[in-house]
């Protein structure tokens, strides 16, 4: 199982507990192997390559549906894999450090506009999601921001977490922990409704950012030429798995939802996603750095 991001983040932690459902239902161990860089395109590229035998699998999240509108990819993001299911929905919260004096996404706004280019935000690296929430985020509000690439989100989250920058569009399930412990702020989640597993924090939307809604998700693939035995093989087990209590009690503690759609549903998903964000990014004129 490809992870095309370093160990920690969001993405990583769900292709961990897929995998070791997948190795339990199939007795056959299933590896994860973190393949990070160039904004998750050095893995995606490796899987693009990979023999379609279904013993190279990939587990991507929303960076995988804004890449090829960023810069220019190595492969086609459609005809080069074999979508096999989406596993999770979720969102991300706008979080600091506690040190930071804000309360609301209006304090923020007010903040940065004082600070222009000072305010510093994080990422798991140059054309991922939470790279494309800042620099939608600045478009959106007017405001001048600072952004500090990382290898990954979980550097990114340590950043957080030590004050060595200010704020960053954490992945609920990545986030949950550090801001139950009060090592982080949450501010305000990305979704259009509020996240139910901390309610109590307002949505960007209603803090009066109306047009900021951003949702993620995770998908497993294989190369495009992968057997559709296998790919339903491999569709139900997940199925299965994504199914089992203890699954989606992990899940529902990291603030996801599981999904288990089919191949065809997957494909349609992934291609509406590419389609959507276009021309989002190309009027907001975003690039990577």
């Amino acid at each position: 199982m490809i992870v095309p991001i370093s160990v920690g983040g969001s993405t990583d932690v769900m292709a961990r507990l897929i995998s070791q459902k997948l190795t339990e239902q199939l007795g056959v161990n299933v590896l994860v192997e973190n393949k990070p860089g160039a904004g998750t395109i050095i893995g995606t590229e490796q899987l693009s390559k990979s023999p379609p035998d279904g013993y190279t699998l990939m587990t991507v999240a929303m960076e995988f549906s804004i890449q090829p509108s960023l810069q220019k990819v190595p492969y086609d993001p459609i005809k080069d894999f074999a979508f096999i299911t989406q596993l999770t929905t979720g969102q991300y919260f706008f979080s600091c450090h506690p040190s930071i004096p804000i309360n609301t996404i209006k304090d923020f706004i007010n903040l940065a506009k004082s600070k222009p280019r000072v305010i510093t935000f994080a990422s798991s690296g140059n054309g991922s999601a939470n790279h494309l929430a800042g620099l939608l985020f600045q478009s959106l509000t007017k405001t001048q921001l600072n952004h500090i690439p990382y290898k990954g989100a979980g550097p990114a989250g340590i950043a957080l977490i030590s004050g060595e920058i200010d704020f960053m569009f954490s992945n609920v399930s990545s986030a949950i922990t550090h801001i139950r412990a009060n090592k982080i702020r949450a501010i305000a989640s990305t979704g259009e409704k509020r996240t139910l597993v901390m309610p109590q924090i307002p949505t960007i939307s209603e803090s009066g950012v109306k047009e900021f809604i951003l949702t993620g998700f995770t998908l497993v693939l294989a190369p495009a030429a992968t057997p559709r035995d296998i790919i339903t093989k491999i569709n139900h087990e997940i199925y299965l798995s994504l199914q089992s209590n203890s699954l989606k009690e992990k899940l529902n503690s990291l603030g996801l939802e599981a999904v288990g759609s089919s191949p065809e549903i997957t494909t349609k998903f992934i291609a509406n996603e590419i389609q959507k964000w276009a021309p989002v990014i190309r009027s907001a004129g975003l690039k990577v750095d």
